[in-house]
């Protein structure tokens, strides 16, 4: 039914095997040191930030905060204070232009136990490449078409990309179910009798360099959800500006051109491998 040929399935699998990238070798390591993490690596430093950085913390220190020649440290405290600590610390990074698109919205950073241990402002992590979480929902239909929103030209990050029906950043008091629904109605109208019927369908672990910015890590949880061939979506949020339904083959061949946000891209060619085997 969804006739895509040998080579298109072949170069959707294997940029599926290359998600996850280390971060450059000049990038600094920020460590978690202490406590119940033991100085795990969980963020990374662009070099062309250590300087500025390095300067504002000599002139004036911030608590829990550590800076060496070969590493950035966070020293272990309880969540409130370490929020404080780098929420003053993002501050600074902002004051000096290396943050752009401030959200006033917070990201929690959780450890691989579901221990959450700081929240901070969400368009700091990809500065100091923390993980963060997101939600992606393929909404398709029964005919054997996927619908896509066109990101805004007035967003931050990838204006005017494709993305999915819905996407978002989990925020600090979120699940990602609770974000899922949530996302659907505000970007693309879809009602809370249709969105309960999101399907889970796993998780992809993304993580990559932005060229002048940060690192980018984040964990995409993956729903699908069929939707009515009749259905058409309606942004609320002013983050879409349009919306397309297309054949899964028209979709492979736009992932391929490179016409979608990083993240969005994977989602789709994972959505579009497991309904075309």
């Amino acid at each position: 039914m969804h006739k895509l040929t040998t080579s298109t399935l072949a170069a959707l699998e294997e940029m599926l095997q290359n998600t996850a990238r280390s971060a450059p070798h000049d990038f600094m390591p920020i460590h978690f040191s202490g406590g119940p993490q033991n100085s795990q690596v969980i963020g990374h430093l662009n070099p062309e930030f250590i300087p500025y950085l390095q300067e504002s913390l000599n002139k004036s220190p911030i608590a829990h905060i550590q800076m060496d020649h070969d590493r950035l440290s966070i020293l272990y405290s309880k969540p409130i204070h370490l929020s404080t600590s780098l929420t003053a610390l993002a501050d600074r990074m902002r004051q000096g232009g290396f943050i752009p698109g401030w959200r006033h919205e917070e990201f929690a950073w959780v450890d691989q136990n579901g221990h959450e241990y700081f929240r901070l402002e969400r368009s700091a992590f990809r500065t100091f490449g923390f993980r963060s979480m997101a939600t992606h929902i393929n909404g398709y239909t029964k005919a054997g078409n996927i619908w896509l929103g066109r990101r805004s030209e007035t967003k931050t990050t990838d204006p005017g990309r494709l993305d999915n029906l819905a996407a978002g950043g989990i925020g600090a008091d979120e699940t990602p179910w609770v974000n899922a629904r949530r996302e659907l109605w505000e970007e693309a109208g879809v009602p809370s009798q249709i969105a309960d019927q999101i399907e889970p369908i796993g998780r992809i672990h993304m993580r990559r360099p932005i060229p002048g910015r940060g690192f980018h890590d984040e964990h995409l949880y993956i729903y699908d959800l069929e939707v009515a061939d009749n259905f058409i979506p309606t942004n609320h949020d002013g983050e879409v500006s349009s919306f397309i339904e297309i054949p899964f083959s028209e979709a492979a061949a736009r992932i391929l051109a490179d016409e979608f946000t990083s993240d969005a891209a994977f989602v789709t060619a994972d959505f579009i491998l497991r309904h075309s085997r």
